[in-house]
C-alpha cells in the first residue's frame, strides 16, 4: 500500500481462527425491553449487570479493546477482548478471553438483537470452545445470567 493512502484505509478486523475449537453455545432469550435498551446494557451499562462496578474499561467501537472483572466465589476474574462488529441496536460481536471460563483461549461472542412484540429477541452465540463440556457450561451460565442479572436491570429501567 502506498504511504499516502495509509491514513485513509482501515485495516481489516481479523477474528480469531476457531477451526480447532468448533463448539458453540447458543442461547435465545426474550427480553422485555426495546432493542436500544438491551444494546445499551451490553455496550454502556455492562457493570450494572455483569462486570464488577468500577472494574471496567469498555468503548463499544470496532477494534477497540476492553477489560472488565467479575467477582465470583471469592475471586476476581479478569476478562479481555476487542470489538469485532458493532451495529447500534442490532449487533455486538467481540472476542472474549478469560482464564477460568475460556481456559485462556480467545473465543467470539455474538449478540444479535431483533424486535419482537413486547421487547427484543436476543440471540447469543459464544463460539470457540474446545469441547462439549465447556460449551454446555457456558450455555447454562449465559441462560442464567441473562434471566437473573440482565432481565432485572432491564425491568427496573437501569439499562
Amino acid at each position: 500500500m502506498s504511504s499516502e493512502l495509509e491514513g485513509f484505509v482501515t485495516p481489516p478486523i481479523c477474528p480469531p481462527d476457531l477451526s480447532a475449537r468448533p463448539y458453540r453455545a447458543i442461547v435465545d432469550h426474550a427480553a422485555d425491553a426495546p432493542a436500544g435498551a438491551v444494546f445499551r446494557a451490553w455496550t454502556e451499562r455492562f457493570d450494572r449487570w455483569f462486570a464488577e462496578p468500577g472494574e471496567i474499561v469498555m468503548r463499544a467501537e470496532v477494534d477497540e479493546p476492553y477489560f472488565f472483572q467479575t467477582f465470583h466465589e471469592g475471586r476476581r476474574h479478569p476478562h479481555y477482548g476487542r470489538f469485532l462488529r458493532v451495529v447500534p441496536d442490532r449487533l455486538i460481536e467481540l472476542t472474549w478471553l478469560n482464564e477460568a471460563g475460556t481456559r485462556g483461549v480467545e473465543t467470539v461472542l455474538t449478540v444479535e438483537l431483533a424486535p419482537r412484540p413486547g421487547g427484543t429477541l436476543l440471540h447469543l452465540t459464544h463460539a470457540g470452545f474446545p469441547d462439549d463440556r465447556t460449551r454446555e457450561e457456558h450455555e447454562t451460565a449465559w441462560r442464567s445470567i441473562l434471566l437473573n442479572r440482565l432481565d432485572p436491570v432491564l425491568r427496573e429501567g437501569r439499562a
